[in-house]
């Protein structure tokens, strides 16, 4: 299967799901996005752009660093601390996933207010590995 019909399928299983998007954070582009709605390109543009500051903005690259000097890691290990970010704003719910196999892929799936945030957040977790192998 495509990414596009992987992300459509998952739109399907994450409750009450109105838009998923896959970020590449190294470039900030959007590299797949699926809407139950239009939007303008645009705006679909900057959130990506967004994502990949909320992941890789200078501050949580510092974050990041102090973490692995904290653990004694080295600097080249390449771990990352914030695997999973949910941000609620006043209608909806933005989960926002780094994959494991690719770690610098951001899938992000957008749920209103009133799902079920732990089934939201299972049902994208049981998402990731299909969405990855399309990649």
């Amino acid at each position: 299967m495509s990414l596009d019909s992987i992300i459509q399928s998952s739109i399907s299983t994450v409750p009450e799901c109105l838009a998923a998007g896959y970020v590449d954070i190294s470039s900030g582009m959007l590299l797949a996005m699926r809407t139950v709605d239009s939007h303008p390109r645009e705006v679909m543009d900057l959130l990506a752009a967004a994502t990949a500051d909320l992941y890789d903005g200078a501050n949580v690259r510092m974050i990041e660093q102090l973490f692995r000097r904290s653990r004694g890691l080295p600097e080249s290990d390449g771990a990352h601390y914030f695997q999973e970010i949910i941000v609620n704003s006043e209608n909806l719910i933005h989960v926002f996933m780094r994959g494991k196999r690719y770690p610098n892929y951001i899938m992000t799936f957008v749920c209103r207010r009133t799902a079920n945030l732990g089934m939201a957040l299972t049902k994208a977790r049981l998402a990731m590995p299909q969405i990855e192998a399309a990649v």
